[in-house]
């Protein structure tokens, strides 16, 4: 099994590749949570993302043969990235499969840094199946996004730093996808001090962990669906899950309203963009997934930054709904001069910043006299929310909350 004098002879290789990303205190989720919040950065990691540290140490480990053939991955994106640039300061030829539907801009990413992209399969699993075929095919090496020990001593050197940086850490909080990392974290973190508490976080759209723990094997999931993209696997590796039931204290989830939440959390009073899948670890803090002291100084991994635009967007919308600061609502109103003008003073007088109305006469759902409005509205909170609905009822409106 993987051991902390792998991680740090890893530590060696990928020094010059690999950055050494900060670890910030954060007064704002301290005082949100009462623990005392670290925030390990390594969204500024190079490519964006930890995995340029397993990669890098596996390419490294390559005999001269395998260099010579090249090698080829799977990945949903930030494994892409990482193997591409890591391949291509090694000098080595690489060949990416990613999923059909890959964000398009980890896609132009990968190409960026010299790899070639190949599309391909629904999700991380098919295309995982592609590049199996492409290893076959051209005899190339397949460096693979978690279940390799290479690769996990890799990721774990992010927990060496964490260690170096706060050695008073207690609790480190950390993503799930395929395992890799979290093996790595918590090799590395064991390895220096047992006592420090490994917390495992999976999407519930792709969690499969909590089930495998639960029967004593790994689960397989039969699709997965999340917003968190870099960790949408259907089940871990044979290799991460044997570290994860003996290193890993306790595995949890969040769903995608609570990560949208706190993705956007850290946007606005951070100024920090991350990806759905750097946010899961701070959710699970947020959200009081596992139980902490008050004090408990926490360091929630915060694994990536790449979210495509598009997508960060929807999640934006989705963080502000769930927060109360963004509500989109459908009502009737008589079809008359002057009707829109009051809808408008009765929204007005409850201080609602209206961002958009759409008007349409035509609807086939209501009476040949009325009109269908639907209004997308910037509010205050839950409570704003409940008074500007109170308050178009109170005069007559029928509501009905769309988002």
């Amino acid at each position: 099994m993987l051991s902390v004098d792998d991680v740090l002879a890893a530590r060696d290789r990928v020094a010059e590749t690999a950055r050494h990303t900060p670890l910030d205190y954060s007064h704002t989720f301290s005082s949100m949570t009462g623990a005392d919040v670290h925030l390990k950065l390594e969204l500024f990691q190079r490519t964006g993302a930890f995995k340029i540290r397993g990669a890098t140490n596996r390419i490294a480990t390559l005999s001269e043969a395998e260099r010579a053939a090249g090698v080829v991955t799977a990945s949903a994106g930030n494994h892409a990235q990482g193997v591409a640039l890591a391949a291509t300061r090694a000098g080595v030829d690489s060949k990416i499969v990613m999923p059909e539907h890959a964000p398009i801009s980890k896609v132009e990413a990968t190409r960026n840094y010299g790899g070639e992209v190949v599309l391909a399969g629904r999700d991380y699993d098919e295309a995982a199946e592609r590049a199996h075929e492409i290893e076959r095919e051209e005899d190339r090496t397949y460096i693979h996004a978690f279940n390799d020990e290479m690769v996990m001593a890799g990721q774990g050197t992010v927990g060496l730093e964490i260690y170096e940086d706060l050695p008073g850490v207690e609790t480190v909080v950390v993503p799930i996808g395929g395992g890799g990392l979290i093996s790595g974290i918590a090799t590395a973190l064991k390895g220096k001090n047992p006592e420090i508490r490994v917390v495992g976080v999976q999407a519930e759209g792709a969690a499969s962990v909590p089930e495998s723990l639960e029967r004593g094997e790994r689960v397989v999931r039969d699709e997965v669906r999340t917003i968190a993209d870099g960790i949408a696997t259907r089940t871990v590796g044979e290799k991460t899950f044997e570290v994860i039931e003996e290193r890993v204290d306790e595995v949890v989830t969040v769903d995608d309203s609570e990560i949208a939440v706190a993705l956007t959390t850290l946007l606005e009073r951070s100024k920090i963009m991350v990806e759905g899948a750097g946010a899961v670890a701070l959710a699970a803090v947020l959200e009081e997934r596992f139980d902490y002291a008050e004090d408990e100084t926490i360091v929630p991994a915060l694994c990536g930054g790449n979210i495509d635009l598009n997508t960060l967007t929807n999640v934006i919308v989705r963080g502000l709904v769930e927060t109360g600061r963004y509500i989109r609502i459908r009502t009737v109103l008589t079809d008359h001069p002057g009707a829109l003008e009051h809808l408008v003073s009765v929204l007005s007088a409850q201080e609602v910043n209206i961002y958009a109305i759409e008007h349409d006469r035509t609807s086939r759902d209501v009476a040949m006299d009325d009109a269908e409005v639907e209004l997308d509205l910037e509010t205050r909170g839950p409570d704003h929310v409940e008074a500007v609905l109170a308050a178009l009822r109170e005069d007559g409106y029928p509501v009905e909350v769309l988002v």
